[in-house]
């Protein structure tokens, strides 16, 4: 068994590790998914799926891939190979997940990036249009690539300022500015006439709406919100130290991506009924026809307050793209050094060409390879790099993830790792969890978004 290597970063401290992890799950799915679930799904009735599914499922999840982390001293191709190089495949696909993800996360980012600075340059008149600001500008091929390399610039500088002197620094400014902005333009718009009972619909528990499609609903949405299955929760389970509780820290991550994501989804449905007096236009959108058709249409009606509202809120979005995809580049950069043996500066710039050409090239599917529809009429090269890594990498790599530690190396060897710094008075809880009930989830997840995606069924 390979243990921590004294010249491996690590944390400063729990805390340190807490909000980098809460920091990488916080990211644009608690912007444009949840609200749009929670509107869709029954209110009040969504959040306590979701919030069951948090503190059972999730953090189960988030304990296993964090202490194999911290047992192996590896990200997560070197963890699984540690106790075998016959298993080191699903280190592989782990790592896989991260390579296909951060290149269009970060196109993603750009356009976050553009939208900030467009409230303030463009107004928020010119982004309320109908989607012709978004279409010229995702289709520009000059722009489009501009704003992406500027979001790209932020996130190399601080993954290259190391774990401490930049993770770390980064995420203690961004997660509680994240948080205050986002509990400060909730309560504004609270004030608001209509937003109470945009509040109401989004708290009050409509139990009719209970079916199997929101319970897969909030678990798909749990299980790509926390980081799950993409290395990351491994490679920064990696850094932490032997004495930092696990359990308590887990559990907290959770915590904060349930509060953000809470506070998302209160902020833009109760915005929704202010503009428009209903959550309808939430509950018809999800991903960027919300962040960026949607929610302009909703603001600039917000009046003289519209341009502020406009920025701080594309600002916490920024914040939170931000935060996760530093944890993607860090996790890429852990994955190559630990993989070619080499210093962190090397490994950076090889992480750094391969996500800006892979990058281009993906951005190219929305102007110069736009003719490519690869899942079907007006689908896009970023849309297949979404469907293929969380769709179906993510849930067979956490169906492997679980079976090896469930039915290979047996869940002892986790608990013995977690029994390091805290009691573990729940191990034979998760035990059960791990072997017998999240094989089950997260084959349903699979079996559910690939039938989605094609039309099979409708989420």
């Amino acid at each position: 068994m390979e243990t921590n290597s004294p010249a491996r970063a690590s944390w400063s401290g729990k805390w340190a590790f807490i909000l980098a992890a809460a920091a990488s799950a916080v990211g644009l799915g608690n912007m444009w998914r949840f609200p749009y679930l929670a509107a869709k799904y029954g209110g009040g009735t969504f959040l306590l799926t979701y919030l069951v599914l948090v503190f059972t499922f999730g953090v189960s999840l988030l304990l296993l891939e964090t202490a194999l982390g911290r047992k192996t001293g590896q990200s997560a191709i070197g963890a699984f190979k540690s106790f075998g190089k016959k298993y080191a495949f699903i280190g592989v696909l782990a790592s896989a997940v991260p390579f296909i993800i951060t290149p269009y996360y970060c196109i993603i980012g750009g356009w976050v990036t553009k939208y900030t600075a467009a409230y303030l340059v463009n107004g928020p008149e010119a982004l309320a249009d109908g989607g012709d600001f978004f279409s010229g500008f995702i289709t520009s091929s000059f722009e489009s690539y501009i704003w992406m390399l500027v979001f790209m610039a932020v996130v190399f500088v601080v993954v290259a300022l190391g774990v401490k002197g930049g993770i770390e620094k980064a995420n203690l400014f961004m997660m509680p500015a994240l948080i205050v902005m986002a509990v400060g333009i909730a309560l504004y718009t609270l004030t608001m006439p209509g937003a109470i009972d945009g509040a109401l619909y989004y708290l009050t528990p409509d139990f009719s709406k209970f079916s199997p499609e929101l319970v897969i609903g909030a678990l798909g949405q749990m299980f790509y919100s926390l980081s799950l299955a993409m290395g990351i929760m491994i490679t920064y389970g990696s850094y932490m130290r032997k004495q930092d509780n696990l359990t308590s820290s887990v559990a907290r991550i959770g915590c904060f991506d349930l509060g953000v994501s809470f506070i998302a989804g209160l902020l833009i449905v109760s915005a929704a009924f202010v503009a428009m007096g209903s959550g309808e236009a939430v509950a018809t959108k999800a991903g960027p026809s919300l962040m960026f058709i949607t929610l302009p249409t909703v603001f600039v009606d917000m009046g003289g307050m519209a341009t502020i509202i406009g920025f701080l809120f594309f600002l916490l979005v920024l914040f939170a793209a931000l935060t996760s995809a530093i944890s993607l580049t860090e996790t890429l950069v852990s994955i190559v050094q630990d993989g070619l043996k080499c210093t962190r500066g090397k490994a950076l710039g090889i992480v750094i060409a391969f996500v800006v050409i892979a990058g281009a090239l993906v951005n190219a599917g929305y102007n110069g390879l736009s003719f490519i529809e690869p899942l079907g009429e007006g689908s896009s090269l970023l849309d297949l790099a979404d469907f293929f890594s969380n769709s179906v990498l993510m849930p067979i790599v956490a169906l492997l993830t679980c079976v090896f530690v469930g039915w290979i190396i047996k869940p002892q060897a986790i608990i013995d790792e977690v029994r390091v710094s805290s009691k573990f008075s729940m191990a034979g809880s998760w035990t059960v969890m791990i072997k017998y009930v999240a094989p089950v989830l997260v084959v349903i997840i699979l079996v559910a978004y690939v039938a989605a995606q094609f039309g099979f069924f409708s989420m």
